[in-house]
């Protein structure tokens, strides 16, 4: 499995992350720690997904769509369907990749120190952990809980070398997108699309 794969599922987990955002009200204020308390209260979703992909190498985007889930703490999955379908499951610290008629090829995130830190900095957004992301990124909110952006920065060396930044765009209690930056030029953009959260 390539490492480019991984970042791939952690993008995805940034999407799944903030799926069950209660709506604010005026009277609430509005902030990145009151981001971070609507996110403690998730404990599982589901999403549609369609993710394009711009590499450096390709005239046009790589398109895929599919599933996302989530179920608290840590197990995370997304089911790609089109172009070919795979899937790509996070239970702890093991990764999981099954292709139809393969068998299923699973590593440890301690084998990927570098993609690990990225997704337990994103995982522990769970918790609504805000010291804990800050430690690894800097975090920036912009608009209103109408419409809204969080963009995070990483802090860290061994995160800096694989991305710029993470982008997420929502209004209200939806999540409309996630973009990726990588740090070699290449980026994607997933939107997704929310279909069932139970808190």
């Amino acid at each position: 499995m390539k490492i480019t794969d991984s970042r791939r599922l952690a993008a995805a987990i940034a999407c799944i992350l903030t799926l069950a955002l209660p709506t604010a009200r005026a009277g609430d204020g509005w902030g990145v720690p009151q981001l971070m308390r609507r996110l403690a209260h998730n404990k599982s979703g589901e999403a549609t997904f369609v993710e394009k992909n711009y590499l450096s190498v390709l005239d046009k985007p790589v398109v895929s769509s599919g599933d996302l889930s989530f179920v608290a703490p840590d197990r995370l999955e997304k089911r790609t369907l089109v172009p070919r379908p795979e899937t790509m499951t996070l239970d702890g610290d093991s990764l999981t990749v099954t292709l139809p008629g393969k068998s299923p090829m699973t590593v440890s995130l301690r084998q990927h120190p570098d993609v690990a830190a990225f997704v337990e900095s994103i995982r522990g957004t769970l918790a609504g952990d805000l010291t804990g992301l800050q430690a690894f990124y800097t975090l920036k909110l912009a608009g209103s809980p109408g419409r809204w952006q969080l963009t995070l920065t990483p802090k860290q060396e061994q995160l800096a070398r694989l991305f710029d930044r993470i982008v997420i765009r929502g209004r209200r209690a939806d999540i409309r997108s996630i973009d990726l930056e990588e740090r070699d030029g290449d980026h994607s953009e997933m939107v997704i699309t929310q279909s069932h959260i139970r808190r």
